[in-house]
């Protein structure tokens, strides 16, 4: 089961936030792209339970694309992030459970075929708390919140230096894997 950090600082969300477009139908799937889609790598970033329409999440997207990655976020979330404000959402519980990580895993594989239509050879992909349900590299960083990495503040030097490297590690990984 979710912890409850995962439902709680959540970002204000902006559908024309990024560099990239916002496209309805990728692999079935409402999705943000970012960089080339001539690139013969490509990214599948998953977010957390706030959806797609994080800035930060689509920065960091933008971030992966200027490293020369075909970049897709899913709005597996069906236009229906996490919104604590929303009286349908009183229970965590309740919402995951119509928001079921295995469901996205299933329609995870349209969207891996359109990746590979577009002539990619190599793909990788990292999640956020709910869209991160396995871990092959794990770094701890004290002193920050629950959800750092994608909800940090701006103001929070701590959290954005914190975000700033764990980007860094991301992008290695990819780096050293994908390419």
């Amino acid at each position: 089961m979710a912890s409850s950090r995962c439902f709680e600082n959540p970002p204000v969300l902006e559908p024309a936030s990024g560099g990239g477009e916002v496209v309805d139908d990728f692999g079935g799937q409402k999705a943000y792209v970012s960089g080339s889609a001539g690139s013969k790598a490509a990214v599948v970033l998953i977010s957390d339970a706030f959806g797609f329409e994080a800035p930060n999440l689509r920065k960091i997207a933008d971030k992966v694309a200027s490293l020369g990655y075909f970049v897709v976020v899913p709005d597996f979330l069906h236009g229906d992030p996490y919104d604590p404000s929303n009286n349908a959402h009183s229970n965590p519980g309740t919402w995951i459970q119509s928001h079921n990580p295995q469901t996205a895993f299933e329609e995870a594989k349209p969207v891996i075929a359109a990746i590979k239509e577009k002539g990619v050879s190599s793909i990788g992909a990292a999640g956020y708390c709910w869209g991160a349900k396995v871990d092959h590299f794990v770094k701890v960083f004290p002193g920050v919140a629950h959800g750092w990495a994608v909800r940090y503040s701006d103001d929070d030097a701590a959290a954005v230096t914190s975000a700033e490297e764990a980007l860094r590690d991301m992008s290695h990984w990819f780096n050293k894997y994908l390419n």
